[in-house]
């Protein structure tokens, strides 16, 4: 297991400070702001640490509501809104400084069967060795974005990119959890960025002012493994009155539809840039 990721996993163990309280600390990277992948990773432990292991989440629902500061400490404060005979659903708060910078709904559900169909992965190149070889792999997850070389080129492009990625190392298979909780992570990787890119030039911070503003998720599939390639297919209907719309979509490498994702992100373009 790579370090960065053994970091991660122990920045996702949350310290339990009281009933439906637990504090969560952060990677000094040297981010000027707290990334929001982290924050919905350790709000969903936060809530799972309060729901039976038979029901893994099912979705959630965030609003990033302030920067937050990676200085300090976040405290995330549980409501048990539900427990149900099939569905569980628990309200998390997280508080720096005294105020909310992040709230979530996320709703839990025992493993049940059903009726079954779903979108077709896209046909895209998958990783092997060759192109592994040019990819970073100094960080928690390794990435393969396949329109990487279209991106530098800096010309608009249509509102649509695809990324392989996968956990740097092997996560022990008893914890889905933890996987779910990595999951949502990396679900934040990407996302924001699909709506700018028909507005090439746009995309320095001395032009446009850009964060994210909500985001859901939903995972189809009780058990998704993190440490096993899986294709994340994003694309952006819309953007209009300075927000962005993005969509994401998650498979296996065998085609299984195992999450979807989306995300309002913030694209307001500053009066003096």
């Amino acid at each position: 297991m790579h370090p960065k990721l053994a970091e991660l996993i122990q920045i996702l163990d949350l310290e339990q400070i009281e009933n439906d309280i637990f504090r969560g600390y952060h990677p000094q990277d040297g981010r000027g702001r707290l990334y929001g992948g982290q924050i919905m990773a350790q709000a969903l432990i936060a809530a799972g640490r309060t729901v039976s292991a038979d029901r893994p989440p099912h979705s959630l629902h965030g609003y990033f509501l302030r920067p937050g500061d990676p200085a300090v400490p976040v405290l995330f404060m549980v409501e048990r809104i539900r427990d149900g005979r099939s569905f569980t659903t628990r309200r998390i708060v997280a508080i720096q400084h005294g105020r909310a910078i992040f709230s979530m709904d996320t709703s839990f559900q025992v493993v049940e069967d059903g009726l079954n169909h779903q979108a077709e992965m896209p046909a895209v190149q998958r990783p092997d060795d060759a192109t592994l070889a040019r990819v970073n792999q100094s960080d928690a997850f390794v990435t393969f974005l396949l329109e990487y070389k279209a991106k530098l080129a800096r010309q608009p492009l249509p509102p649509q990119q695809h990324h392989w990625f996968r956990a740097n190392g092997t996560i022990a298979a008893d914890d889905p959890l933890l996987h779910a909780a990595l999951l949502t992570f990396q679900s934040d990787d990407a996302l924001l960025s699909t709506s700018r890119l028909p507005h090439a030039g746009k995309f320095e911070r001395k032009d446009m002012q850009s964060a994210s503003l909500d985001h859901a998720m939903w995972f189809h599939r009780p058990v998704v493994r993190v440490d096993q390639w899986l294709l994340y297919a994003l694309d952006a209907p819309q953007a209009a009155a300075a927000r962005g719309y993005n969509r994401g979509l998650m498979f296996t490498e065998a085609g299984e539809l195992v999450a979807s994702t989306i995300q309002e992100s913030l694209m307001r373009l500053r009066k003096n840039p």
